[in-house]
């Protein structure tokens, strides 16, 4: 129901984000059947395609065509996906979006060759836009992303992180990726600069919310409802925000402690979630996810009313970031 409402959302916009998804299954055409199906595997799981969509809303303020966003949605679409497929490698993640991952179905070689192919694929769909500036931005993204990478593992259950030690994961994580759909679209379309900067704000700000909101419903939300056991952040040794509130909590530790070393059962889960629910943790973090939120809104009241139907778009897309359950 949640997945339709946020569609709902794309309604003006379907037939471009259909061109789009088809554009994507093309990029995952290759000569080796195992690695294909792995991606399409992704693929066909489907997604919110956020990405896609603040790419498409982003090129509104400026010369759109569909053609050159396209190339840019796709590109940064498939490097999200490869960076899903590494995560599971890193994580032994079993299900995603409620199916086997890839490394699941297969094996931890061909996943990583799925995510280094579905990479350079993401390389080849943007290759064809002859904008230096694109290009330097994604290769920077790209950076950024994989030393976000390299610090979660290094962050993986060490209780001594600190809110700022978070905040500056989940940029990387998250935000920088949403940042840059939304300057990518920006600058493929020739957007004024001034709007250029709004939007790449816009995309930070909201990506930080959506990743903190991520993080909540990871503890709020049941195993059927995310497509994987409720609580996986911590029992990947991930401490997210909510957990940093209570990490000292005396009563918590001895449930964080088994996360960590695996003797977590299942009825133990169970009660590790019904007791941070019972905490004022979740709200918390809602309130920073909240300040976040309205950043990114103060930043999209600032853009022109040029084209109407994208900034409601994004105003309706960031509301539904906020209250979202899935």
């Amino acid at each position: 129901m949640e997945k339709l409402k946020l569609l709902s959302l794309y309604g003006d916009f379907r037939k471009d984000l259909a061109y789009i998804e088809k554009e994507l299954e093309r990029s995952l055409n290759s000569s080796s059947p195992i690695i294909r199906q792995a991606s399409l595997h992704l693929l066909r799981a489907g997604g919110k395609r956020i990405r896609p969509i603040f790419v498409i809303l982003s090129s509104k303020f400026g010369n759109y065509s569909l053609e050159d966003v396209a190339k840019v949605a796709v590109s940064l679409e498939l490097v999200h996906m490869a960076s899903l497929v590494h995560d599971d490698v890193i994580d032994d993640s079993d299900m995603r979006r409620g199916l086997e991952t890839v490394r699941a179905r297969w094996d931890n070689r061909i996943a990583m060759y799925t995510g280094d192919f579905i990479f350079s694929r993401a390389l080849t769909s943007i290759g064809e836009i002859e904008i230096p500036a694109i290009h330097q931005l994604l290769a920077e993204t790209m950076l950024e992303i994989c030393k976000g990478e390299v610090i979660q593992i290094d962050h993986q259950r060490k209780t001594n992180q600190t809110i700022r030690d978070y905040l500056r994961r989940i940029k990387r994580k998250t935000a920088l990726l949403l940042s840059s759909s939304c300057e990518l679209g920006a600058l493929v379309s020739g957007a004024d600069p001034a709007n250029v900067r709004k939007l790449r704000r816009f995309g930070y700000f909201a990506g930080m919310a959506f990743q903190i909101v991520d993080d909540i419903l990871d503890i709020t939300s049941t195993d059927e409802e995310l497509g994987k056991p409720a609580g996986s952040d911590l029992l990947n040794g991930h401490l997210t925000l909510p957990i940093l509130y209570i990490k000292d909590d005396v009563n918590f530790q001895p449930y964080m402690k088994r996360s960590f070393d695996g003797t977590l059962t299942e009825s133990d889960r169970e009660e590790m979630l019904t007791y941070i629910r019972g905490t004022e943790a979740i709200q918390m973090a809602q309130a920073v996810s909240d300040l976040y939120l309205q950043k990114a809104m103060d930043e999209i009241n600032e853009l022109p009313d040029g084209d109407a139907n994208a900034k409601k778009a994004f105003m309706q897309i960031s509301a539904f970031i906020g209250r979202r359950k899935y």
